[in-house]
């Protein structure tokens, strides 16, 4: 008799994990665009060395580089949180952060068309067809 509470307990155990397994199965989300756009020019671009080695380094330039613009755009966000604890409205200086962080935000949209544009320029005809591919694709794919 000692026996039913361990199976009930052992069953319950092995439906909770079932059922964890197959939400996350059934539910994941898809990956972020970038990461597929990343996919893509990893993966299924088939880089030589040089190419991979170029690449990598605009990469390691790029990431520097969005790492200060974000670190702008934060503190840009805290310009903006001020303001709105001082006017309680949008006023002049609600709108002037505002500018300010939009000013931020642009300027690393632009930095990143010029890096996607950097690595386009590395590759071959035929990877520059996919890899404008993929860059359209993320650029229209709805937002989830």
């Amino acid at each position: 008799m000692a026996r039913y509470p361990v199976l009930i307990i052992l069953s319950a155990f092995l439906a909770a994990f079932a059922g964890v397994f197959l939400g996350r199965m059934l539910f994941t989300p898809e990956p972020p665009i970038e990461t597929r756009f990343h996919a893509v020019l990893h993966s299924e671009l088939k880089l030589d060395a040089a190419q991979a080695a170029r690449i990598e380094a605009l990469e390691r330039e790029f990431a520097a580089q969005r790492s200060r613009y974000e670190q702008e755009m934060l503190t840009d966000n805290r310009g903006l949180a001020t303001a709105i604890l001082a006017e309680k409205g949008y006023g002049p200086a609600v709108a002037t952060a505002v500018d300010r962080s939009h000013h931020a935000m642009g300027a690393l949209q632009k930095a990143t068309l010029q890096h996607l544009f950097a690595m386009r320029a590395v590759l071959k005809p035929d990877q520059a067809r996919r890899f404008d591919d993929a860059m359209v694709q993320a650029l229209t794919a709805p937002q989830r």
